[in-house]
């Protein structure tokens, strides 16, 4: 692409709001536990990834749920977060990420796609990606772990329409990153940071606790 603004989405869009859609629909089948209650350090998963998009400055964090959804709001008791329910969160992480991007304010420019399982991704990388957009050309933003490209992925409005068309059995915005690759910027982390929570001995290696539970409300 030749790179001058304005091809995708204007200079002026770009200072507008950028939004958060944390994925937390999943059933966590490979785990046997639901793991956005697992607990990091002091937190829950899940609410540890909305509380880094928050942290980042991603205006609104919208939170998708679906799998015992009534478990995981508690989870997120205080934070500035909408959450949307997801009732066909079965048929694919597609569903969900329609249902996050069609909440996305129509002040906003772009909005990030995070997921609640990879406990690594900081708000420094979330906020690296929002500068990237804001002073570039491309309408996606990916991250780039190695050699495989994993969220959080930047999407600018301009992508929006294509999220909302992605149907099963699509995983995200995966396809929609692939189709628009050639004209996508990119920001490489260590392929050490690429740590999502599949199994137990994901869990066991990242220092997650299984066990442990919300406490009483």
């Amino acid at each position: 692409m030749s790179g001058q603004p304005g091809e995708r989405i204007t200079a002026v869009d770009r200072t507008g709001r950028v939004a958060g859609v944390v994925l937390a629909a999943g059933t966590s089948t490979r785990l046997g536990a639901n793991k956005l209650l697992l607990w990091l350090d002091s937190e829950p998963l899940v609410r540890r990834a909305a509380r880094l998009g928050l942290d980042a400055g991603l205006s609104p964090v919208i939170v998708v749920l679906g799998h015992e959804a009534e478990r995981v709001i508690p989870a997120l008791e205080g934070l500035a977060v909408e959450i949307v329910l997801n009732p066909a969160h079965r048929s694919g992480m597609g569903s969900s990420l329609r249902q996050g991007i069609a909440r996305v304010p129509h002040d906003c420019a772009a909005a990030v796609m995070l997921l609640a399982d990879m406990p690594l991704v900081t708000a420094a990388m979330i906020e690296a990606l929002v500068a990237r957009f804001r002073f570039g050309a491309e309408p996606l933003v990916l991250s780039i772990y190695g050699e495989i490209q994993a969220p959080p992925t930047l999407y600018g409005r301009s992508l929006f329409r294509e999220l909302a068309e992605i149907g099963p059995p699509s995983t995200g915005g995966r396809q929609v990153a692939l189709e628009h690759r050639d004209e996508a910027a990119e920001l490489r982390w260590p392929a050490s940071a690429l740590a999502d929570v599949d199994r137990p001995e994901d869990a066991a290696r990242l220092g997650i606790r299984l066990v442990r539970t919300l406490p009483p409300q």
